[in-house]
């Protein structure tokens, strides 16, 4: 008698993607069975979804974005953006460093910059504010900046640069 189990798993495709997050989150090292060790399942399972290490790390990315967006999407003004974008960053580094060190993740990333570009018309600010919500958020996560409310960091940054020059790009 046969004591092995026909292949079975609910959704292999999210416990892939929950043990590959989880791995980046931990900085461990990634690979194909590691995320397949994590997720507890044989070390083939992650090919039925995924044709590469690479395949699994964009859609990972793509997921990231598509959390990202949500959250974006949920603040009502651009300085609850710049908190949100920060707070997603620091809350997941691994994740945020894959979403931006990646170029097959450029795709994913439209959404993020369609709501950006609804809330803040000149193309020059929407640049503008992204760059410094993003140097923000690298510059908290890498240490350089060190502060007790990075929301408030934020915020009070926001209103300093974003401000003024919305009133200078602002039709008279």
């Amino acid at each position: 008698m046969s004591t092995s189990r026909p292949y079975h798993h609910g959704d292999l495709r999210a416990a892939l993607l929950d043990a590959a997050l989880d791995l980046l989150e931990a900085d461990e090292p990634f690979s194909l069975r590691a995320v397949a060790r994590r997720a507890g399942v044989s070390p083939n399972a992650p090919y039925r979804h995924y044709e590469d290490k690479e395949a699994l790390l964009a859609a990972l990315a793509t997921h990231g974005f598509a959390q990202l967006a949500d959250r974006l999407e949920a603040a009502s003004e651009v300085p609850d953006m710049a908190v949100e974008y920060v707070a997603f960053a620091l809350a997941h580094p691994g994740l945020f460093r894959l979403m931006y060190g990646r170029p097959t993740a450029n795709a994913a990333s439209a959404r993020t910059a369609e709501i950006l570009a609804s809330r803040l018309a000149a193309p020059a600010l929407q640049i503008g504010a992204w760059a410094m919500v993003h140097g923000l958020a690298v510059l908290l996560l890498d240490g350089k900046l060190t502060c007790a409310d990075p929301a408030q960091l934020v915020r009070a940054t926001v209103s300093a640069v974003l401000t003024p020059a919305a009133r200078l790009t602002a039709p008279h």
